[in-house]
């Protein structure tokens, strides 16, 4: 089925600002650019996001959609953007009509195999629906395979399979669909924050360099791979020489990432002018090292990260996270549950539904603190 879905909109006005909302899939050539992107706008939220408030997407029956199962599928529930998407998934399909009992959220604690387990044992009890942020993207063709031969809709989310597998869906018409941002776009809003600081400010050791250290995660995650790839595109589309000191894996990590930067400060010292951190956990970690090895933020080294959670945004409020990206937890977690909805309805979705991210620096860390809060 490939009726086209309406995204669902936030509660607010800041997101009907700020943001674009979720659509469908345009790969971009490049990086976005920056007077185009939803960072642009200011205005304030004018309303609470919570999930009692949203709307429905279509005049589905409610008594219906409490019969209905709902499997779900999170990588590892330790991961703090995980855990606010989960969070919110689970009420806004309540709010929508769905019984809590029948709501069944599992954890893979990191680990495909656990997860391949859940997901047989879900079809076992015959779920209607099932909803998957899967442990590695590169297991979505043999879970897809499953779940399609047992006649069950099937919901990806965050973790975005390969460009090939999304086209077997597309070429064989199955109900099948995956919901999330390009995480191109936030790599690149974490290079641009560093790009409108201005060569001048960030290029301490003046050799002519954006001289800078990457924490990525998950290397097995295409996020990953796109954060890191776009972080460091925006600087050079942007005219920048770079120089990469280290690249190290922190897997998401808060503590992996806390003895990375620590070390990389002791081999680099002032050399180190960026750190660029693949989400807010292991920014975290890295403000930590930096703090301890006497360095500021803002003032002899920058620091950004991704997902704006609290803590982080309040770092960037004080001055000590340089900036952050916000990955929009409520417009992901709606729209998956509005696409389960669909094929629960027989509505149909595309087989992408794209989500933007948000730029956010000091100016626009309150806005969205108060919002996600």
């Amino acid at each position: 089925m490939k009726k086209r879905v309406l995204s669902i909109m936030m509660a607010t006005a800041m997101i009907a600002t700020l943001m674009m909302g979720c659509g469908n899939k345009e790969t971009p050539a490049s990086a976005p650019a920056a007077d185009n992107t939803p960072a642009a706008n200011t205005e304030a939220p004018a309303a609470d996001t919570s999930a009692a408030d949203a709307e429905a997407p279509a005049a589905e029956a409610s008594g219906s959609l409490a019969d209905m199962k709902v499997g779900v599928c999170i990588y590892q529930f330790s991961d703090n953007f995980m855990t606010l998407f989960r969070t919110e998934l689970e009420n806004y399909l309540i709010a929508q009509g769905f019984s809590k009992d029948n709501i069944k959220i599992v954890d893979g604690a990191n680990d495909q195999a656990t997860q391949s387990g859940q997901i047989d044992n879900f079809i076992a009890e015959g779920v209607d629906v099932l909803i998957i942020n899967p442990v590695n993207s590169s297991s979505a063709e043999t879970i897809t395979d499953k779940v399609v031969a047992a006649n069950i809709p099937l919901v990806y989310i965050n973790r975005e399979p390969g460009e090939d597998e999304e086209k077997r869906w597309a070429d064989n018409d199955w109900n099948v669909t995956y919901v999330g941002c390009d995480a191109r776009q936030s790599g690149t809003f974490q290079g641009e924050m560093i790009v409108d600081l201005g060569l001048e400010k960030v290029d301490m050791n003046g050799n002519g360099k954006v001289d800078y250290i990457m924490v990525e995660g998950d290397p097995e995650n295409v996020d990953a791979q796109y954060r890191t790839e776009f972080s460091v595109k925006a600087l050079t589309d942007a005219g920048l020489e770079v120089e990469c000191l280290s690249d190290q894996v922190g897997n998401w990590q808060q503590d992996q990432a806390q003895s990375i930067v620590a070390n990389a400060l002791a081999q680099y010292g002032n050399d180190v002018e960026v750190v660029f951190c693949n989400n807010d956990a292991m920014a975290l970690g890295a403000l930590q090292a930096i703090e301890a090895a006497g360095r500021t933020v803002g003032q002899d080294i920058y620091l950004v990260g991704v997902d704006a959670l609290s803590e982080a945004l309040e770092n960037v409020l004080a001055g000590t996270m340089t900036g952050t990206v916000f990955n929009d937890h409520f417009s992901q977690s709606h729209s998956a549950a509005d696409a389960a909805i669909n094929y629960l309805t027989g509505a149909g979705n595309e087989h992408y539904i794209g989500c933007d991210y948000v730029k956010v620096t000091q100016d626009k860390a309150q806005e969205v603190l108060d919002m996600v809060k």
